[in-house]
């Protein structure tokens, strides 16, 4: 960030955190400890922490079960039968996209093959889905299943977009080339919205656009981009998309997935679908009749009735970013990022044990930091580790660290900085 002058020291981190205005959102997680002590928990590109809330939520919807049972489905005052509805405006907010064309639902990887049902539909020589090579294994098994399931060869079809030769992540030009290269030959691109590896940010309008000029859909799996990075699907004219909400989204471990599908779709009953009850005519459910007609939008991709459950630790979570705000968590997630980003260089500089890979413009990353460990390898993370920082390791050599803007401060940066100084005395 150009316009600060960042210092390592206590003192700046506190006067930013003074003048942040989501500090008092911290307050409103509970944090893990290490060694007894609040740990500096940069951790959320795998799971959120726990709004403290969750449990009135959750209790709520517990006592509606025990006081009203069957009923429950219809009476009181979220009704579980149209339960889904209170995630739509502020996944709407999250996702840049109308609260018809979203519907939170199953989980992702299910959700991935349901929506490839509708948006892979290989024909002639129109067979071929991009993706970024290295993606995350999920994804490439559903890819790889799917492509089997119409009795083609995943050698054949996949085509795995690899970073040029000396570098980390993939330029957009590459991506938007082979896109005009495969022409009617593509069927779809399927990538991530950011590399969880690398934690690039792809440029998911450019990508849609491209895709669309040569005939094919385009999707994305949203996992390590909603609720870090700004999402404008809509208008992005972006097909479809599915994520997780364990993540940034802070609603628990496994918990609930979402669905986009893009408004031109919404009453497309000509698309392959896998149907089911909650899918089918909201108007006409309980009649119980053959012959399914599915709902207006997203809605109509649904298969089993709502987890109520699920939704209501969901909605603990999505109540706090509507108050926060997409544009404020942002505005600090850039500042907070990009502070992190200073400290490494400032303290590691020339030791060669670490370089970082994700892409150093805000424009082309989230909150998450990717560090390539040089020399120590994994006793490097455990050294933090027993310090107090949770992060996140992948092998063969990197530490993902995602300082989060809703609950993480300037002076957890900071703190993590004096124990990188440490630690580089130990491996440089």
């Amino acid at each position: 960030m150009s316009d600060i002058n960042f210092e390592f020291t206590e003192d700046f981190a506190r006067k930013m955190d003074e003048a942040d205005p989501l500090s008092a959102f911290r307050e409103r997680f509970y944090f893990p400890k290490v060694n007894g002590q609040d740990a500096i928990y940069f951790c959320g590109n795998s799971l959120g922490l726990q709004p403290k809330s969750v449990k009135d939520y959750l209790d709520k919807e517990l006592q509606n079960w025990a006081e009203l049972a069957v009923d429950g489905h219809f009476d009181g005052e979220d009704a579980w039968m149209y339960v889904r509805q209170k995630s739509k405006p502020a996944l709407s907010e999250i996702l840049g996209a109308h609260p018809h064309e979203l519907v939170a639902m199953n989980n992702l990887t299910s959700n991935l093959h349901f929506l490839m049902v509708s948006f892979y539909q290989p024909k002639a020589d129109r067979v071929k889905i991009i993706c970024e090579a290295g993606a995350f294994p999920s994804d490439q098994y559903a890819l790889e299943s799917q492509v089997k399931f119409h009795g083609l060869n995943p050698d054949d079809v996949l085509v795995e977009l690899e970073p040029r030769a000396g570098e980390h992540t993939l330029r957009t030009e590459d991506i938007l080339a082979k896109i005009q290269e495969l022409g009617s030959e593509l069927a779809l691109v399927m990538m991530g919205g950011i590399q969880y590896y690398t934690g690039q940010l792809f440029d998911m309008k450019a990508i849609t656009y491209a895709a669309h000029e040569v005939g094919a859909y385009c999707g994305f799996d949203l996992a390590h981009a909603v609720g870090n990075a700004p999402l404008s699907l809509h208008e992005w004219d972006v097909d479809f998309a599915t994520w997780c909400s364990y993540k940034y989204l802070n609603s628990g471990p496994g918990n609930i997935s979402g669905i986009y599908v893009h408004e031109r779709f919404a009453d497309r009953s000509d698309l392959p679908r896998f149907a089911g009850w909650w899918g089918h005519n909201e108007q006409q459910r309980f009649k119980m009749e053959k012959g399914f007609i599915p709902m207006h939008g997203a809605d109509g991709w649904q298969l089993a009735n709502s987890n109520v459950l699920a939704l209501a630790a969901h909605q603990a979570s999505l109540d706090i970013f509507q108050e926060a705000g997409m544009k404020r968590l942002r505005a600090k997630s850039e500042k907070l990022t990009a502070y992190l980003e200073f400290l490494i260089h400032e303290i590691s500089g020339e030791s060669g044990v670490l370089e970082i890979i994700t892409p150093r413009r805000p424009s082309e990353r989230g909150c998450q930091l990717s560090l390539l460990i040089h020399k120590g390898g994994k006793a490097v993370f455990d050294s933090w580790y027993a310090y107090g920082v949770v992060g996140d390791w992948r092998n063969p050599n990197v530490i993902r660290l995602a300082p989060t803007p809703m609950y993480n401060s300037f002076l957890d940066v900071y703190r993590f900085g004096k124990i990188l100084e440490q630690s580089l005395a130990e491996f440089a």
